[in-house]
């Protein structure tokens, strides 16, 4: 990726949001509350290039799948896929292209900017077309994303977001699962089985106790809730379909949480004999959508 272009600021109501088309993260979600600023977002460090580091950022999108595709390898429709690793020695291709790309500017405003991510055929042999939209109102922020297949035949599809928030304290989280899928040493699942009762997220979790935590569950129904008990505040998530699977990922000594909605679930595409998988097959022409609505609440 080329050197970090300018953040882009975007400001309402107390809040001020940074966006770079490198990787099209946000670099920081700050809110002016009556007890001072309080960030809703990891901030970006002074001094971080997120073109060389996108993992330093707040959010960025996933697209055109999420999380890890078992050693870059699957099969669609006949056709066997190879992709390059794209995260060190890491042995599987994670997180899809959009994160570790410039995005260009299609439109901006005082409280809204939308990005563009244009992919030809390549080792991924799908050509597609990424949009994400980011918004800021009196209450919160909106991030609309999307996938439209630009080339001549189906492909699978998958889509999502990665936002790292502030982990406080006793912060807890709280969202709607019927299960999880347990993980190897590389973080493939391998097998899906009730909450135990550390990751009971129905009930509530506080963060430090589900730590470590990097795994999906399933039965989401697209809302969480993260509070933050000595700050008086909470921050309230609500997704649209197709997000209906929850990465959480909560490793163990770090200042961040991750909850992420995605569209499915880790290595969906080499999972085809399973059901509930959430992977889609998108025709050439189509689009697959979805939207995120972020509400800060003070306690």
């Amino acid at each position: 990726m080329s050197v970090s272009p300018t953040v882009i600021e975007l400001a309402a109501d107390g809040q001020a949001l940074g966006v770079s088309p490198a990787g099209a993260g946000l670099t920081r979600w700050r809110w002016q509350t009556a007890a001072g600023p309080v960030d809703l977002l990891r901030p970006l460090a002074e001094g971080v290039d997120p073109g060389a580091d996108p993992l330093a950022l707040g959010c960025f999108p996933l697209l055109p799948y999420s999380n890890r595709i078992a050693n870059g390898r699957f099969r669609f429709e006949g056709r066997a896929v190879q992709l390059p690793r794209n995260f060190g020695d890491h042995p599987h291709s994670i997180h899809g292209h959009g994160w570790q790309r410039h995005w260009q500017v299609v439109a901006q405003g005082p409280t809204q900017v939308e990005l563009r991510y244009v992919h030809p055929a390549d080792a991924w042999p799908f050509a597609y077309e990424g949009h994400l939209g980011v918004g800021l109102d009196a209450d919160g922020l909106d991030l609309a994303l999307s996938l439209r297949n630009t080339g001549d035949m189906a492909m699978p599809a998958g889509l999502g977001l990665h936002p790292y928030f502030p982990r406080a304290g006793a912060a807890r989280l709280q969202a709607q699962a019927d299960g999880v899928w347990l993980t190897d040493e590389t973080m493939l699942p391998t097998r899906h089985r009730s909450l135990p009762p550390q990751w009971d997220l129905p009930a509530g979790c506080v963060v430090r106790d589900m730590a470590p935590c990097d795994n999906v569950f399933t039965g989401w129904d697209g809302r969480a809730r993260i509070d933050w008990p000595g700050a008086g505040l909470a921050l309230e998530l609500t997704a649209s379909p197709p997000l209906r699977h929850l990465v959480v990922y909560a490793p163990t000594g770090e200042d961040f949480l991750c909850v992420e909605p995605v569209s499915h679930m880790t290595d969906a595409v080499n999972r085809a004999g399973e059901a509930g998988t959430g992977l889609r097959v998108l025709p050439p022409g189509e689009t697959l959508t979805a939207d995120v609505r972020l509400t800060p609440v003070l306690l």
